[in-house]
C-alpha cells in the first residue's frame, strides 16, 4: 500500500502524525521537510530562542524517537517538485517519484520580501526559520543599531528581545498604528507606549524607500528621513506556501481552498496549516489562519477524516504574543465590532482587556497580562454570548460573574 505522504514539517504536520496515531492509523506514513530539522515550533523563534533561553531540542515538537515509534518515516532536507494527481504520486527535486495514498499539504507560508533598492545588502534579514534566527542572533553582538521594517507581533517581539541586549532599536511601520490586523486602536496605542518606555523608538505611518550602504546595509531610506541602521530584520507579513497546489490544478484563493473536513478540490489531497483557508464556521466566512492554534486544530480534523472519525469540535481562534514582561492574548476575531469594552487602565499599569461586540455579541477580546479573561472569553465567544458591557467594564465585577 502506498503511504500517507505529509508535505511540509511543521506544528500542523507534527500534529497530524500525533493524531493519526491516536486514532489508530496503520498505515504506512512519509513526512517529507525541506528543512534539516524535526518538525518545530516556530513561536519561540522570535521571542525566547532568538534572546538564547530556549535549546534547539526543546524546540521540536517531539523527538526522533516519537516518528519512529508511530511508524512514520522522516525525509529531511527534501523539497517536493511537483504532484501528479493522475497518478498519485509526488516528484522529488532529484527526480525520485513517490506514490502515495493520501497526500496531506502543510506547506506553511513563507514571509513577505521587499523588492526595493538595497535590499539585497548584507545584513537585512527576514525571520521565518531556524537559519534565519542563527543569522540574525549572530550579528546582535556587533551590531548597535537594529531597524525593524513592520510593527506586527513578530517585528515588535524581535525589537523587544534586541532592546533588552542593549541594541538602539527603531521600528518602522507603515500602517498609522502596531499591530493594526490583529489589535483595536487602543492596544495598539499601549504597545506603542510599552516600546517607548523600553527605549525604543516606534515611527508609524513610515514609508520606506530602500536601503543604503556599500555591500553591507547602513541605513534606511523612508520619506521621513534616513535612520541608521547596521542590521535590519523586516517583517511586512506572509505569503501561503501554493505554489505546488496551484501548479497541480487545485483551487487556490490565498491559500489552498480547504472544506471542512481539510479536504482540497481533489478528495485525495487535504491541506493543512497557514497554506491553507477555509471557511470557518463560528465567524462564517473565510479565512486564512497563520496561528499555532489554526494548525494544530485543522491536523486533528484532517487525521479524524483520514481514519473515518467524526470532526473534533471547532474552537474559536486564538493567538499570542511575548513582549518585555507583558504577555497578549488574543481570542476571535475583531474585525467588524462596533463597540470595544475596556476592562483596567490601559494607560496606567500593564494589565487590562479590550472586549469587542458586535449587535451586543462577544465577538473578539485582547487580554493583557490578563488569563482569566482570556480563558473566559474563549467560552463566551464559543456560545455567542451577549455579555453586560456595564460589567464587563467593573473591575468589582469578579470574572467569572461575566457570564451573567
Amino acid at each position: 500500500m502506498p503511504p500517507l505522504i505529509i508535505v511540509g514539517a511543521g506544528q500542523a504536520a507534527a500534529q497530524l502524525v500525533t493524531s493519526l496515531a491516536q486514532d489508530g492509523y496503520t498505515g504506512p506514513v512519509t513526512l517529507l521537510g525541506d528543512e534539516p530539522h524535526l518538525p518545530y515550533q516556530r513561536p519561540p523563534l522570535s521571542k525566547k530562542f532568538l534572546a538564547g533561553d530556549l535549546e534547539l531540542e526543546r524546540l521540536y515538537v517531539k523527538p526522533a524517537s516519537f516518528y519512529e515509534k508511530a511508524g512514520t518515516e522522516l525525509r529531511l532536507s527534501t523539497r517536493v517538485d511537483r504532484i501528479e494527481r493522475a497518478d498519485q504520486a509526488i516528484v522529488l527535486a532529484d527526480g525520485t517519484r513517490l506514490s502515495y495514498s493520501t497526500l496531506v499539504l502543510a506547506t506553511g507560508c513563507r514571509p513577505r520580501q521587499l523588492n526595493l533598492p538595497g535590499s539585497d545588502l548584507d545584513g537585512i534579514f527576514y525571520l521565518r526559520t531556524i537559519a534565519d534566527v542563527a543569522a540574525i542572533r549572530g550579528r546582535f553582538g556587533e551590531a548597535r543599531t537594529l531597524a525593524v521594517v513592520g510593527g506586527g507581533y513578530i517585528g515588535l517581539e524581535l525589537a523587544a528581545v534586541a532592546a533588552k541586549r542593549g541594541l538602539e532599536v527603531t521600528v518602522l511601520e507603515q500602517a498609522t498604528r502596531l499591530m493594526a490586523r490583529g489589535v483595536g486602536p487602543s492596544v495598539s496605542a499601549f504597545y506603542e507606549a510599552l516600546h517607548r518606555a523600553e527605549g525604543v523608538k516606534v515611527i508609524t505611518g513610515a514609508k520606506v524607500l530602500g536601503f543604503e550602504g556599500r555591500e553591507r546595509v547602513a541605513a534606511v531610506l523612508a520619506e521621513d528621513g534616513i535612520h541608521p541602521a547596521d542590521l535590519v530584520v523586516v517583517g511586512v507579513g506572509a505569503l501561503p506556501n501554493v505554489e505546488l497546489a496551484e501548479a497541480a490544478g487545485l483551487s487556490v484563493d490565498n491559500g489552498i481552498l480547504v472544506d471542512a473536513e481539510c479536504r482540497s478540490s481533489d478528495r485525495a489531497i487535504y491541506a493543512i496549516g497557514d497554506c491553507t483557508s477555509q471557511v470557518h464556521a463560528l465567524v462564517d466566512r473565510k479565512l486564512r489562519l497563520e496561528s499555532v492554534h489554526n494548525a494544530l486544530e485543522q491536523g486533528r480534523i484532517a487525521a479524524a477524516s483520514i481514519c473515518g472519525r467524526p470532526p473534533p469540535a471547532l474552537q474559536v481562534p486564538w493567538f499570542w504574543s511575548d513582549q518585555y514582561d507583558v504577555k497578549l492574548q488574543m481570542v476571535g476575531l475583531s474585525e467588524g465590532h462596533d463597540q470595544a469594552v475596556v476592562r483596567g487602565d490601559v494607560k496606567r499599569g500593564r494589565s487590562f482587556a479590550v472586549f469587542y461586540l458586535r449587535e451586543g455579541q462577544l465577538i473578539a477580546v485582547d487580554a493583557v497580562n490578563r488569563a482569566p479573561e482570556f480563558m473566559l472569553s474563549k467560552q463566551l465567544i464559543a456560545d455567542r454570548a451577549r455579555p453586560d458591557a456595564t460589567k464587563l467594564a467593573d473591575e468589582t465585577v469578579a470574572v467569572k460573574d461575566l457570564r451573567n
